[in-house]
């Protein structure tokens, strides 16, 4: 039998209308190939007026330490050294890095700590540029999480999610919201890697698209001139010749597509049509040449360092400047068990200044109340020393109970501080904030109800926050 006639008959009804009625790769082509590039991928969205049009999302990968950045606990002095209290673990889950250690010595942070602004928002002498900033941030202190290891808090942190396989957090935006720039993803990320040794592994899935249609995974953008992997044409290959090995593609795809009803045939022909456009925006907006003195001044001086976290926080902007919907910038080397005084002062000088500087650029660009900005990592640190406790070293296990996130911009309220732990840093004590909760938060800011934006899949309707979350109404404008 004829192979083409034999997979005919393998597609059954059922089969047949299953996978029709998930055909959004032609829904994307459609998108990126319209006039109107800025409409939305779902009919319906958003489904209340946004706050925020784009994301820029600062996440510290490793877990910082709380205690040692924002979470001020001055009575801790008085107890250096001393066993934290049973009654504060209450037997709570440990790594088996430090479960099974003789003594858990309280270790109070070796850093200053001073308050900031009107809020009088407590800041670690580590981060002078954001404390800086404390009016115009919303410090939430009582966030917190299930899982324990980096991978799946990672994960967790991601896509809601601590097993792989679900969408991540951008690709559900990508999907509801679409881009606002036909010539650029909506969503793109990039990594940079901080000065600590034994960093953290971080694997593409973290913004991959899982069982959504694969047009919608973040664009990895890499430092140097060529920022897009196979973007570029080979030597000698003229742009006629790409545009006509497309076009002539395309028919072959869609007859393809029109066989099959298989909708990734139909993602496939839109990343190659936005591919094609990239490689006249990607150059433009790699380029800094143009950008002005005071940009540098303002990040710093490894702004001028491709790849750096500090450049990455430039290109962050120059991308929501174009309209890219959610972009999201990994920093590596946060992962502190040991050494922690010397390795986070290293992380805080590559991160404290651009961090600050973006938000002063986009509030200077009148960008900021329509840019949401989020910084933070997938849980915090141990008030107990991993390992030894010295008079001027020390370390800290992963703790996911509680830990800081900051938030500014894009329909947030500036200046507060949401959320308390205890005396140890230990137990959220008054308005806890789960990831699911801070999920809910970023899409109502873009104007989505976290509840109604689903996918069905394998016979359920799935939802980034899957059947929890609350937007934190206290903390919006």
């Amino acid at each position: 039998m004829n192979p083409l006639e034999a997979r005919k008959q393998l597609l059954t009804r059922r089969h047949f209308f299953g996978r029709a009625s998930t055909g959004l790769g032609l829904a994307a082509l459609s998108t990126l190939l319209s006039k109107d590039a800025a409409a939305s991928t779902l009919p319906g969205l958003p489904h209340f007026p946004p706050k925020a049009k784009r994301v820029i999302y600062l996440f510290q990968h490793g877990a910082p330490s709380q205690l040692d950045l924002f979470d001020y606990k001055p009575t801790l002095a008085r107890m250096r050294g001393e066993n934290l209290p049973e009654s504060v673990r209450m037997g709570q889950r440990l790594t088996g890095m430090t479960a099974y250690q003789a003594s858990f010595p309280t270790a109070p942070s070796a850093f200053r700590f001073a308050q900031y602004g009107q809020s009088g928002m407590w800041f670690s002498e580590l981060l002078p540029h954001t404390a800086k900033m404390a009016d115009k941030i919303c410090m939430i202190r009582s966030m917190q999480t299930e899982a324990i290891n980096h991978d799946p808090a990672v994960t967790f942190f991601q896509t809601g999610f601590q097993i792989a396989g679900r969408p991540s957090i951008g690709a559900w935006i990508s999907y509801g919201l679409g881009s606002e720039n036909e010539s650029l993803p909506a969503f793109v990320v990039m990594v940079s890697q901080g000065s600590a040794p034994g960093t953290q592994a971080l694997a593409d899935r973290q913004w991959g698209s899982g069982f959504l249609p694969t047009t919608y995974q973040g664009v990895k953008f890499r430092s140097g001139t060529d920022p897009v992997l196979y973007l570029s044409n080979p030597a000698g290959y003229p742009a006629v010749a790409r545009r006509r090995f497309l076009d002539d593609l395309s028919t072959l795809n869609q007859i393809q597509s029109r066989e099959y009803q298989d909708p990734e045939i139909s993602t496939r022909v839109a990343q190659y049509e936005l591919a094609y456009k990239m490689q006249t925006s990607v150059p433009e907006l790699a380029d800094f040449s143009k950008e002005p003195e005071s940009t540098f001044e303002l990040y710093g001086p490894d702004s001028r360092k491709p790849g750096s976290f500090a450049a990455n926080c430039i290109l962050a902007r120059r991308l929501a400047e174009r309209g890219v919907r959610f972009i999201q910038l990994f920093h590596r080397g946060w992962d502190q068990h040991s050494n922690l005084p010397k390795e986070i002062r290293t992380q805080c000088l590559q991160t404290d200044r651009p961090s600050a500087a973006l938000i002063q650029d986009l509030e200077s660009r009148g960008m900021l109340e329509e840019t949401l900005v989020v910084w933070g990592g997938e849980f915090g640190r141990t008030v107990y020393s991993q390992g030894t406790l010295t008079a001027d070293n020390y370390g800290r296990d992963h703790h996911p109970r509680c830990f800081t996130v900051w938030m500014a911009g894009g329909g947030i309220k500036p200046g507060i501080v949401y959320g308390e732990t205890d005396d140890f840093s230990y137990n959220v004590t008054k308005n806890p904030v789960d990831v699911h909760d801070l999920h809910a938060t970023i899409l109502n800011r873009l104007g989505v109800d976290h509840t109604k934006l689903t996918y069905k899949f394998q016979g359920r309707h799935f939802r980034l926050t899957d059947v929890h979350g609350d937007a934190v109404r206290e903390i919006l404008t």
